[in-house]
């Protein structure tokens, strides 16, 4: 079983503040055992190139990702091209998912925010092949119970994602996939429901803290540290990882 984390933001994400670059989460996923991650930036899927050495030597693979809005709602779309990029409706999903084999995962889909599907998840069924179970959730308040409900009534398998925006919350939720360790071998056994959601409730105090920071983060102006990684500077992460200079 290979543990997968698939909803996952650094600090190349284009829309939020994200205090850590894709190296710093690498390392951090290597220490909790993780085998395969999704970096799903908001909107633009990130080149991994540059990164996939430094996460196979952590024994990492790296899937593909991006969180796209369509029409107004965040949608998972996990071992796609850059022609994911592009899709802006649902219409356009379903032609991208005509053209290609890929992942359509439901993020969050009944969690009190704009960018929830709610409704559009059961006029679009057909189109997603999993329902993501959100690490943000206590043992008194839990949104993902509506999406759990949803998914068994529409025999759709329920994925645990951390949506990482702080390195703290990696490894609260994940997922155990039955597969071996390669992109379209983990979105496969996925979309034929042969994953495991493994998921811990935060206390009160570490969600309100969650929020308070995340919340908090949006006032701030970006920090020149936070802003898109050049491919020139994260190959030279990978170096300094693999221990060589450039």
């Amino acid at each position: 079983m290979l543990k997968v984390d698939l909803h996952i933001h650094t600090a190349d994400d284009p829309a939020d503040r994200i205090p850590y670059q894709t190296h710093e989460l690498l390392d951090r996923a290597a220490e909790l055992g993780f085998d395969a991650l999704a970096i799903t930036l908001h909107d633009r899927q990130l080149d991994l190139a540059p990164f996939r050495a430094y996460a196979a030597a952590r024994g990492i693979v790296l899937i593909a990702g991006i969180e796209r809005t369509i029409q107004g709602r965040h949608v998972l779309l996990l071992n796609y091209s850059r022609a994911a990029e592009t899709v802006e409706t649902f219409d356009d999903l379903a032609r991208l998912k005509e053209r290609e084999h890929g992942l359509v995962i439901a993020p969050h889909p009944f969690f009190p925010a704009r960018s929830a599907l709610r409704g559009l998840l059961s006029k679009y069924a057909h189109l997603f092949d999993a329902v993501e179970w959100n690490a943000m959730f206590t043992r008194r308040v839990n949104f993902n119970a509506l999406g759990e409900r949803w998914a068994r009534r529409h025999g759709k398998p329920m994925v645990g994602n951390g949506d990482v925006h702080r390195l703290e919350q990696l490894g609260t939720t994940y997922s155990l996939v039955d597969a071996e360790p390669g992109a379209d071998a983990i979105c496969d056994a996925i979309a034929a429901g042969r994953v495991q959601v493994v998921a811990r409730p935060l206390s009160m105090l570490t969600a309100a803290w969650i929020v308070t920071d995340l919340v908090v983060s949006t006032l701030l102006p970006r920090p020149a540290s936070s802003a898109v990684v050049s491919p020139l500077r994260a190959e030279r992460y990978v170096a300094r990882g693999m221990g060589t200079s450039t």
